[in-house]
């Protein structure tokens, strides 16, 4: 017998394929650490050091082909645009030398949609890591570039750290509430994303810290908001924008099944529930609010593990307190 006719021709699964790419030159850090003071900048030093020992070569990575996608569309059922969109941008990096370039997006919609999970998702699908950036909690416009090493507590941003202390040239980056930024620092936090997000530009990005430029062209950014009129156009201009609706009545069971089966599969204590969900804790879970579903279904697997059995009722899950309307998936 031929072994190849032992291989199935639609495997499962497809290891992603990876390529060495340098995030930054060695000669720049160099250059940078020879001139710095024998007994100044500290941080800066050790920064230097650091980057020079791990090296410029960061994996960049990509799907083999095209994915099988169908387990994603069923769990996230109100991305399906966003999923198409990102499936048009594998499809062309498929069969060629090209890296996966992915055009910036903005994921626009009420709380708890599902950004960071789907975000988390996508990153899986990809091969490749994800950092999250919260601009909520935003204080100056240092996070995403970095503030100088002649201030006081400074320290390097967060592309910064992604690229240089993570594995990856190609990451997920998720700046998360991106209309939330605060206003009231005399430096723009959202500035550093005029160069960020153009992939031209974004080659030679430099940290405000480190002062080295950093390539930063192969990130995958995401970005969500709940009312785009607060973000400048320049940067509305650089992202494709997607509404994302609450998930219909429907949706929300197919969600809610989602969420049992995943919880169920990833713990050993899975094995002794049942592998699909009543069809009357469906109806209750679709009514709560998605981003408590999982906390809801947690305390529905105790209370069945407490008295010793098998199935999940209704009565073993929390009830809704006050009015709370669907407004997507989990957080």
């Amino acid at each position: 017998m031929d072994s190849r006719s032992l291989v199935p021709a639609s495997p499962p699964f497809q290891l992603p394929l990876a390529n060495l790419r340098s995030v930054f030159q060695t000669h720049d850090v160099e250059r940078k650490l020879a001139k710095l003071p024998d007994r100044d900048h500290e941080h800066l030093r050790t920064t230097y050091e650091r980057m020079l020992e791990r090296g410029p070569d960061r994996f960049q990575v990509k799907p083999s082909g095209v994915p099988e996608m169908a387990a994603l569309y069923a769990q996230l059922p109100n991305f399906t645009q966003v999923l198409d969109d990102v499936r048009r941008h594998v499809a062309l990096a498929q069969d060629s030398r090209d890296g996966l370039e992915v055009t910036p997006m903005l994921l626009l919609g009420p709380p708890g949609i599902g950004k960071t999970h789907f975000a988390k998702k996508l990153a899986e699908l990809l091969g490749t890591g994800m950092s999250l950036v919260p601009m909520n909690s935003m204080t100056a416009g240092w996070l995403l570039s970095g503030s100088s090493s002649q201030w006081k507590g400074s320290k390097p941003g967060k592309v910064f750290e992604t690229l240089v202390d993570g594995q990856y040239a190609n990451p997920v980056m998720v700046v998360d509430e991106i209309d939330k930024a605060g206003t009231d620092s005399q430096y723009d936090p959202l500035g550093a994303l005029y160069n960020l997000l153009e992939h031209d530009t974004a080659h030679a990005f430099i940290d405000e810290f480190a002062e080295v430029p950093i390539d930063a062209s192969q990130v995958i950014w995401i970005t969500t908001a709940n009312d785009e009129r607060s973000i400048p156009e320049p940067i509305l201009n650089r992202m494709n924008v997607f509404e994302i609706e609450a998930p219909s009545p429907e949706a929300a069971r197919q969600i809610a099944r989602q969420l049992y089966t995943s919880i169920r599969a990833e713990h050993d204590w899975g094995r002794l529930l049942n592998p699909e969900p009543a069809d009357d804790v469906l109806d209750h879970l679709s009514t709560l609010a998605p981003r408590e579903m999982r906390r809801a279904l947690m305390t529905g697997f105790g209370n069945a593990r407490l008295a010793q059995r098998d199935e999940v009722r209704v009565d073993d899950l929390p009830r809704a307190t006050g009015a709370r309307s669907r407004i997507g998936f989990m957080q």
